[in-house]
């Protein structure tokens, strides 16, 4: 017998009328709390726009900053369109790729150190530091200032960026890899070894420790959990190629550039 019914309390409470009535009146709280206090106080507006005067940086909301500073280092079809897609399926695949035996409620690192260890990188370093970023460090022109640095509009940067198949052949001395097609071959043996060998070695090094989460998740939910997973990696990589070693693309075709 479970130690609720030996208390004379139910073995289990339906979500309906009990829990949801409760959350849906605590909404139209919130919500009639929200509307009487937009009365008194006005909203954080800024002037009315001057056509002849462009603000320098021009930014968005504070909560876009993350995906504009994105822009520095992504076309933007890649930091508009595609990482935000892939967020947000990422997090609807969650439930699909957990395989904790105990269920739902167990969020302790204890149980859950691989799930609380990505969100937290995700979250906090992925998302929140960019907004910092983007918000106290980027000055005029989106150039990049240090906190307390004066934002000196007439600031001029001399930097020379260069793609994956231009930095291998500076370092090789091989000219013939600052070629077109050299760079689109490179770029994709690139963007397929980081794939490969960033799924292949965790899976031999899980079955090498004999560990049962490759069984429990399977090769498909695995490849699923790689491919997120190393697909939101590629954005601090490319974040240090570019502010360290000036690497703008890694594959650069007629039509699109990683």
């Amino acid at each position: 017998m479970y130690p609720e019914e030996e208390q004379g309390l139910p073995k289990k409470v339906n979500c309906w009328p009990h829990l949801v009535k409760l959350e849906f009146i605590c909404a139209i709280a919130v919500m009639a709390l929200l509307m009487f206090w937009s009365i008194p106080i006005d909203a954080p507006l800024e002037e009315p726009s001057d056509s002849t005067l462009t603000p320098n940086p021009s930014k968005a909301p504070w909560y876009f900053l993350g995906l504009q500073d994105m822009l520095v280092y992504f076309d933007p079809w890649i930091a508009g369109v595609l990482l935000p897609t892939f967020i947000i399926v990422g997090l609807m695949v969650i439930p699909y790729v957990d395989v904790n035996p105990k269920g739902n409620g167990y969020y302790t690192f204890a149980e859950r150190p691989f799930a609380i260890l990505v969100y937290w990188f995700g979250f906090f370093v992925l998302w929140v530091l960019e907004i910092v970023i983007g918000t106290f460090c980027r000055g005029p022109g989106w150039m990049f200032f240090w906190p307390g640095q004066e934002w000196d509009p007439h600031r001029v940067v001399s930097e020379v960026n260069i793609n994956w198949n231009e930095f291998l052949a500076n370092i090789s001395g091989i000219t013939a890899l600052k070629t077109e097609t050299a760079g689109l071959l490179l770029g994709i043996l690139t963007i397929l070894a980081y794939f490969g060998l960033g799924m292949a070695l965790p899976y031999l090094w899980l079955k090498r420790q004999e560990s049962t989460i490759i069984y429990r998740l399977g090769l498909i939910r695995y490849g699923v959990v790689g491919f997120f997973f190393w697909t939101m990696m590629a954005l601090p990589i490319k974040i240090v190629l570019r502010l360290v070693f000036s690497i703008k693309y890694i594959l650069v075709t007629p039509w699109f550039n990683i």
